[in-house]
């Protein structure tokens, strides 16, 4: 479940997913697998080469991109997430949703 976010945030997430380009939403989350993570970061892409691309160049597996019919996403929990917010530019991520 997420919330944490406006509606606008996640619209302008899935315009941007649909239009090919590699888009990032944090959110608030919980899983019972992940107890000890609340947040999560969807890195989403329309393209699926490009988002396999992406995958790939930050060490991440592609075959875990889940492959929704129209936004597909790969989900970043963790140290991971945090490495990557950092290295995108998204510090404001990482305060917000008080990921350090």
């Amino acid at each position: 479940m997420a919330f944490g976010i406006k509606r606008k945030e996640l619209d302008q997430w899935k315009e941007a997913v649909t239009r090919g380009e590699i888009a990032f939403l944090t959110h608030f989350w919980f899983d019972p697998r992940f107890p000890q993570f609340h947040s999560v970061t969807k890195v989403g892409c329309s393209d699926m080469e490009r988002l396999g691309a992406w995958c790939e160049a930050n060490g991440l597996n592609p075959r875990y991109i889940h492959d929704r019919e129209s936004f597909p996403h790969y989900d970043l929990i963790g140290p991971k997430q945090i490495e990557i917010l950092q290295k995108e530019g998204l510090g404001e991520h990482i305060e917000r949703f008080k990921l350090c």
